[in-house]
């Protein structure tokens, strides 16, 4: 016995003799001690956690060469490779890991709308349902701050930008025709469904260097990476029906979403003002396919198509008869986009789209038919130094083909057009000095082929997290934007536009709550000018225009303070000149008003099973010449006011009855006058107002749908 008593006390002597220390301390950058971090030999139990003066201190039998990690929250993981008799009193001091969520996030001049977004102004579920949008995601951006309110236009006016300065992309490729045509005083819409898009980003100025060929603005679209079950939905509408139907493989799935709008039971039920002859009516499809080609690599296709015609004589005080217009126009899209992770830290991003839209209008008594053909390829790598370094660069190539002919009753028949192709490069660096300051710069490099010229676009952007809610970010760019295909049909020897932003940003983000303020200065150059009423024939054209824009811009969100409730709150104030188009002078052009104010809420109602939402719009009033007066555009419009009011209501889990009325107090709303082109006996121009075609509009729609969890609904569709 006493035997087997000196063998075990010589084991456990030797055992802790050959057991080794390992110590040390656990500090951030400024020396403070980190209280709690894990530290372990890797592949081993042994280890232990900081106290509260950062130490650590703990024994280990293992032998030579050994890895010890120390990990802790929002830092980067540290790793020592060295013996283990030498890891004693270390002193160990952890990076901030920049990628957290609690990050400084590099967001001047961007809303983003999307689960996954790090600052999310509007989530996919908002962009369908705001009251005044009419089931079209650029009627809910119209609610964001830095637009301008065209209530008979139904575009994007960012900033003091026309429409036309603002371009959308399909997941990062360009879309050259992403409205459907219209009737004047008859808002367009968007072409495509929002229920194939995880989500948006709105840049309203300051946006990246891989974004070119827009002076104001930038609309992103993403689609769906990988649908989390089948379903089919079934939509039936005072205005038409729809229907679509996802499926679901093991590497793949399939999307696809019909429509058919017809308005002509609807003008039956309720006119307007105008005189149909054929009433709007379109029919639509949209498809994506996916295919995960292994783990971390994806293929997306995506197509739309749309046909749509109208045909209408609308009052006009220079038209005794009025003024007739008809528009019939096909449009096939086609985009496919391919992302590849190729180890190492890099990714490949590729991608390419193809339009054609054809377009015959009747414009009084002439006839009208264009073509335009174009085309984007685009390639770009993106690569991660470390933890705080990431380039993104790549290059990409416009193709545009624009053929039209003019069949006039007084001159004839005339054919012209123009090819413009545009190849460029862009490069741009993101650097994380800390979770607290970052920085982006970067430049794109463009060439226009058809205007022989060569243009740099420096861009750069800081941030600043000045708490644990609040940031400040600046952001500079320079941006060129080819002259838009009514001018260059006439003239090719025209510069690109040209425009600078400067912008400081204010934040304060919590959960479910967003404050944003946001000040700005552009500066437009190069700015296409003509001499006559309209661009023609014989139009002289030149780039000597100019202009600027100066504004603030206030945005508030919250849904975490009345149960049930969500509201946003924007307001916008705008200052802007120009002297461009056919201006005698410099002013406000009749687009840009100083003053915008939404209000947008949506309440959910547990008793009646319902979603209700308002939307107000306030526009103060708009520029307008009248010939009676002195001057160039020298009188203003009334301000503009619109409530809309929506309704959904739960029948079940997979049914919904929705009901929406757009001006439910029926104000009179005036967007301008049209005057007579003649002076009436006393010499007075006599004057038409410029009215939208309906007052008021009113929607009920039938959603059903068929998933496989029995649950899911299309609220986030209306």
């Amino acid at each position: 016995m006493r035997i087997l008593v000196t063998c075990i006390s010589l084991l456990v002597a030797f055992s802790a003799m050959a057991q080794n220390e390992v110590s040390g301390t656990v500090t951030d950058k400024k020396g403070q001690a980190i209280l709690g971090a894990n530290v372990y030999l890797e592949g081993t139990y042994d280890g232990a956690s900081t106290d509260v003066d950062g130490k650590f201190n703990f024994n280990s039998a293992e032998e030579g060469e050994q890895v010890l990690i120390v990990t802790f929250l929002s830092y980067l993981d540290f790793r020592l490779t060295a013996d283990i008799s030498k890891m004693k009193n270390l002193n160990i001091i952890l990076k901030e890991d920049v990628n957290t969520l609690d990050a400084v996030v590099l967001s001047a001049g961007m809303f983003e709308a999307g689960e996954e977004s790090r600052v999310t102004a509007l989530k996919p579920l908002d962009i369908v349902t705001t009251a005044s949008a009419l089931g079209d995601f650029v009627g809910a951006l119209q609610t964001l701050p830095g637009t301008s309110t065209n209530a008979e236009d139904g575009r994007l006016f960012v900033r003091g930008g026309s429409a036309e300065e603002t371009q959308i992309f399909i997941d990062g490729i360009r879309v050259f025709a992403p409205f459907t045509p219209t009737a004047n005083n008859i808002p367009t819409r968007g072409r495509f469904s929002p229920f194939l898009f995880k989500g948006i980003s709105f840049s309203t100025g300051g946006y990246s260097a891989e974004f070119g060929q827009a002076l104001s603005g930038v609309l992103q679209l993403n689609t769906i990476d990988e649908p989390d079950q089948e379903k089919t939905d079934i939509s039936l509408m005072t205005v038409g029906a729809g229907v679509g139907n996802t499926q679901k493989w093991k590497k793949s799935s399939f999307s696809i979403n019909t429509s058919y709008i017809n308005l002509a039971p609807y003008l039956e039920a309720i006119p307007d003002r105008n005189e149909w002859i054929n009433p709007f009516q379109s029919a639509t499809g949209e498809m994506v396919y996916r295919y995960k080609v292994n783990d971390s690599d994806l293929l997306k296709l995506y197509g739309a198509y749309s046909y749509t015609n109208l045909d209408l004589i609308q009052d006009d005080i220079n038209f005794e008869d009025g003024f007739r217009f008809s528009n019939e126009n096909t449009n096939l899209y086609f985009n496919g986009s391919y992302k590849s992770f190729l180890g190492q830290k890099w990714i490949l991003s590729t991608g390419f789209s193809f339009s054609y839209d054809n377009t015959d209008f009747q414009i009084a008594e002439d006839i009208v038919e264009n073509n335009d053909n174009s085309a984007h390829v685009k390639l770009k790598l993106r690569k991660r130094f470390g933890n705080r370094v990431e380039l993104n660069f790549g290059g990409e190539y416009f193709i545009t083909d624009f053929e039209e002919t003019f069949i006039g009753q007084q001159f004839g028949q005339f054919d012209y057009g123009f090819q413009n192709n545009i190849s460029a490069g862009f490069a741009e660096l993101d650097i994380f000095f800390s979770k607290k300051l970052a920085a982006k710069a970067g430049a794109r490099l463009d060439h226009y082929e058809l205007l022989n010229e060569t243009v740099f676009s420096p861009r750069a952007s800081l941030a600043y997290k000045s708490g644990e809610f609040t940031q400040f970010a600046l952001a500079y760019g320079d941006f060129y934007q080819n002259p838009i295909p009514n001018y260059l049909k006439f003239d090719s020897n025209l510069r690109p536009e040209n425009a600078q932003h400067y912008i400081a940003n204010f934040q304060f983000v919590k959960p479910k709550q967003i404050f944003r303020v946001e000040a700005y200065h552009k500066t437009y150059d190069n700015l296409v000018k003509f001499d006559d009423d309209f661009p023609g024939f014989t139009t002289s054209y030149n780039n000597n225009g100019d202009g600027y824009a100066t504004g603030v811009d206030v945005f508030w969100r919250d849904n975490a303070n009345i149960r049930n409730l969500e509201y946003w709150i924007s307001y916008s104030y705008l200052d802007t000149e120009r002297n461009f188009r056919n201006f005698p002078t410099t002013a406000r052009p009749n687009f840009a008003t100083a003053h915008n104010f939404s209000v947008v809420t949506k309440y959910w109602i547990e008793d009646w099973n319902s979603q209700v939402g308002l939307s107000y719009t306030f526009a103060s009033g708009r520029n307008y010449t009248d010939p009676n007066q002195p001057g160039f555009l020298n009188r203003q419009t009334k301000s503009f006011h619109n409530l809309s009011f929506n309704w959904a209501y739960l029948i079940d889990q997979q049914k919904i009855l929705y009901f929406s009325a757009g001006n439910v107090l029926n104000t009179k709303n005036i967007f301008g006058y049209n005057y007579a082109n003649q002076p009436d006996v006393n010499g007075v121009f006599q004057r038409q107002a410029i009215r939208p075609n309906d007052d008021q509009f009113f929607f009920v729609g039938f959603f059903w749908t068929i998933s496989d969890d029995n649950k899911s609904n299309q609220l986030n569709n209306l």
